[in-house]
Formats: structure tokens, C-alpha cells, sequence
């Protein structure tokens, strides 16, 4: 029972870990990723669909993305969902391709970017708290319910913060990973 609630809880905080990556990932940093533009969704025959899943993306160099439509048709669409979108670039469309030229950010860009990823970083840290605190209360109802002992619901409750703290630990990681990448010039 104890080793099923442990197991919940560590595969909570391994989602939150998980979610964690993937919001720093959308998170421009000075050079061109094409993980930006996972979140932008185009209307493709009534349909949401991100941009990865309707063009081939390319990189020629650190600050430009061309996006190569496989439905020329769409590249307006794309377009204007880039622009609706809060990436803060300006497409640009020759027709075949759109361009998106990632101009080198400022330092107050950068501040605000390390604050986005400082609010990411925290809601993952409650996130891991409150699988812990779901885990406490599932060890305390067992001990209610199903007459484990206490010293077992004590010993299941030091594990459950050793597994808090490592998952704290490693979200405190990425954030410092992800600060230093958004600073560095």
C-alpha cells in the first residue's frame, strides 16, 4: 500500500519535471529554436494544428527559422498565427517560405524572460509539494482505514519529502540551466 502511494507520487513529480522542460523549452532565448513554436496552433480545415505537424522547420543558422510549408496554401494561416501569438517576432513571407529572424534579445528582455522562467520554475516547485501533500494524506487514510502502524505512516513520510526534495532540487537545476542559457549573450 505504502510503495504504491510512494510510486504515485514520484510519478506525479516526474510529470511535473516533464511539464517543466517543455515550458522552459517554449521559452526564446537568444537563438532561433524551433520549439517556439510548438504552442502555435493554425486553423487547418477547422482543426488546430501546431506548425511542426504542417511544415518542415529549419534552422540555417543560431538567429532564423524557415518554415517550408507542405500545403502552400497554409503559409498565410501560419503567418497569422505567428503573429497573434506572443513569440514577439515578425514573420516574414516571400510565398514559398516564411522567415522568422530572431533578433539578439536585450537585457531587459532577458529579465523578463528569467522572470517567466522563475514563475514556470515555482509553479512546478508547488506542483511537487502538492503531490506530497496528496501522498501524506493517502499514507494518513491508510493508517485510518487499514490499521497501518505509525511508525510505518512516519517512515512513509520521511521518504515522501526525500523524493520532495530531490524533485525541489531538480526543478532548482533546470531553472539555474535555463537562467544562464536566457542571460547568456
Amino acid at each position: 500500500m505504502v510503495n504504491e502511494i510512494l510510486a504515485q507520487a514520484e510519478e506525479r513529480m516526474k510529470k511535473t519535471l516533464a511539464s517543466l522542460g517543455d515550458n522552459f523549452a517554449s521559452v526564446r532565448t537568444g537563438r532561433a529554436n524551433a520549439m517556439v513554436l510548438d504552442r502555435i496552433r493554425v486553423d487547418y480545415y477547422g482543426v488546430p494544428t501546431p506548425v511542426s505537424q504542417m511544415a518542415g522547420i529549419k534552422s540555417p543558422d543560431a538567429h532564423l527559422l524557415v518554415i517550408e510549408p507542405w500545403d502552400k496554401s497554409t503559409l498565410k494561416s501560419i503567418e497569422h498565427a505567428i503573429l497573434e501569438s506572443d513569440l514577439g517576432v515578425t514573420p516574414s513571407n516571400d510565398g514559398s517560405v516564411i522567415r522568422l529572424p530572431f533578433p539578439a534579445l536585450t537585457e531587459e528582455r532577458r529579465r523578463e524572460l528569467v522572470k517567466q522562467c522563475k514563475g514556470y520554475a515555482e509553479e512546478a516547485r508547488v506542483a511537487v509539494r502538492n503531490a506530497r501533500r496528496d501522498a501524506n494524506a493517502a499514507v494518513e487514510k491508510s493508517v485510518k482505514q487499514d490499521n497501518l502502524p505509525e511508525d510505518e505512516q512516519h517512515r512513509a513520510e520521511a521518504e515522501i519529502q526525500k523524493l520532495t526534495d530531490k524533485y525541489v532540487a531538480e526543478v532548482d537545476e533546470a531553472f539555474k540551466k535555463k537562467e544562464a542559457e536566457v542571460m547568456e549573450i
